[in-house]
């Protein structure tokens, strides 16, 4: 307490003038006369000179601290000139802007100006502006950079640091490839960033599409190929020959085993020349032994993902959950015949404020999925909800009140269900350690509480922003644990404390949403 007083008198006795500052090296950018340095940007005819301050350059950015120091520089009549011909005008003028005043807005520029931003502040080493732009284009250019994936993942494949932005690429490649591997660019692609796509699990397309756009690809990169001879009857044993050697470390990627005897012949057989014999031999004794090959064993692609509009899971946590749903293994590659489910958002914390009372928010709406984000921890807790909550007792389902006494009114009582759990994941991208924890005692697995959401009665309590774990004995055990993070505020980790007991410690949340379940084939 004391220490929380200290920091309100001293905040409140420190006065911060941002805007003024930003507002007087903005003069200093546009109107000072003791400027000290020429920067050459840009090349051709899209060349400009821009004049800065050393002593402002190199306070603000690591690699304006090297490259002008004494032992690097170039001077031409007391100014010191230096060049950077792979940064535009129009990009320099932003990074100027940004070094000066710290405000950039972005709204204004098309998408390639900003991709050239976010190659110009890694190069310039300003790790802040960098992030800035990164979580701009994921998050705000999503149309640009879907319709220039070639581009985008050509430029950000050379950036160590730039691994949200490649991953968002990936993965909304992957949740709708067919767009992607049909569009003009797609043969130019980098054979490393094919290779990356191809290797993933995640793949939303069927396998023969894989290899039809694996040759289409395969032409365009052989040289003597190309639109000008993709006509394979055509072609020579020269021809064939090429195209093996240019697909050579792709063929392994491929799913053989996924693909139907009938799309085999018809569209892979016409290729046979470019597999290695003994891939040959294993897929044709699948196709009439059904013995499953030993040499290509990568299992098949993830099948269906369920998509979900969710800030706290990826898309591939959500058909986890349907195969839960479902009764079936956590890692159950989903089919086209599988059941679809659809998730809508009807609650997000960050959107929509705490709530105050469930029943405005969930009544009558099903078949609820809750998830919740937990501050101080990248853990993810959640519960399924498959009956949802009423005002009113519905039909066929019997509600207990905490005595254990049947109940006609709905609210305050324990809901009866074989089908509800809960669950966690160590994070967002989790798809090995998750666990879940189905109900036990179907007569209480959910408790009917108008002030939040509650399985079990203690087994996972949302209450107030904050939530409760514990174990009752209506659900399976959890097993989660806790540790202290590095602020001294308990997080919830797998290191020092097991959850096995009736008393419950809460957990500040970051994150809730609330998703209604609708099965829809």
């Amino acid at each position: 307490m004391t220490l929380l007083i200290f920091k309100y008198f001293f905040f409140k006795m420190t006065s911060i003038f941002h805007i003024g500052l930003s507002k007087d090296f903005s003069l200093i950018l546009n109107d000072a006369d003791d400027f000290n340095v020429i920067i050459q940007v840009g090349e051709s005819k899209n060349k400009k000179e821009f004049r800065a301050h050393s002593v402002i350059l190199r306070a603000r950015s690591p690699y304006f601290k090297r490259a002008l120091s004494s032992e690097w520089i170039t001077k031409e009549n007391d100014m010191i000139v230096f060049s950077k011909p792979n940064i535009t005008p129009a990009v320099f003028d932003m990074v100027l802007k940004y070094i000066y005043t710290g405000e950039l807005e972005l709204k204004k520029y098309p998408g390639e100006i900003i991709l050239g931003l976010l190659v110009a502040s890694d190069e310039l080493l300003l790790g802040e502006l960098f992030e800035h732009v990164q979580d701009y284009l994921v998050k705000k250019q999503t149309t640009w950079v879907q319709e220039n994936f070639v581009l985008v993942l050509h430029t950000v494949f050379k950036l160590a640091n730039c691994k949200r932005l490649q991953n968002y690429c990936l993965e909304s490649i992957c949740a709708d490839p067919r767009p992607f591997i049909t569009s003009e660019n797609f043969p130019s692609l980098d054979k490393d960033i094919l290779y990356g796509l191809l290797e993933r699990n995640d793949l939303q397309i069927e396998e023969i599409d894989v290899w039809d756009s694996l040759i289409k690809w395969g032409i365009e990169q052989t040289p003597g190929l190309g639109s000008m001879n993709s006509n394979r009857i055509k072609w020579s044993n020269i021809n064939y020959e090429a195209l093996k050697k240019t697909l050579d470390s792709f063929i392994p990627l491929i799913r053989f085993a996924e693909i139907s005897s009938a799309e085999y012949f018809d569209k892979v057989r016409p290729y046979k020349s470019i597999i290695p014999y003994h891939i040959c031999e294993e897929i044709e004794e699948y196709y009439f032994k059904g013995t499953l090959p030993m040499t290509t064993t990568l299992p098949p692609r993830s099948g269906i993902i369920q998509k979900i509009e969710s800030n706290i899971i990826k898309p591939r946590l959500s058909s986890i959950i349907i195969n839960w749903i479902e009764r079936k293994d956590s890692n159950y590659n989903g089919k086209k015949k599988d059941t679809v489910y659809n998730f809508n958002l009807i609650y997000r914390k960050s959107r929509d404020g705490m709530f105050n009372n469930i029943q405005n928010i969930c009544t009558e709406q099903g078949a609820i999925l809750v998830l919740i984000q937990v501050k101080y921890s990248e853990k993810i807790f959640g519960g399924y909800n498959p009956i949802g909550w009423h005002n009113n007792n519905p039909s066929n389902n019997r509600s207990f009140n905490k005595r254990g006494l049947y109940s006609r009114n709905n609210l305050n009582q324990y809901l009866s269900t074989k089908e509800s759990f809960i669950f966690s994941f160590e994070n967002n991208e989790d798809i090995k350690n998750m666990k879940i924890s189905r109900v036990i005692n179907s007569s209480y697995a959910i408790y009917n509480t108008g002030n939040g959401v509650n399985f079990g009665g203690s087994d996972l309590n949302l209450e107030n922003g904050y939530l409760s774990l514990s174990h009752s004995g209506n659900y399976e055990n959890l097993d989660i644990n806790l540790e202290r993070n590095r602020y001294g505020m308990e997080c919830l980790d797998d290191s020092d404390y097991e959850i096995n007991q009736h008393e419950m410690d809460q957990h500040e949340v970051e994150e809730i949403e609330f998703f209604r379940v609708k099965k829809i084939k």
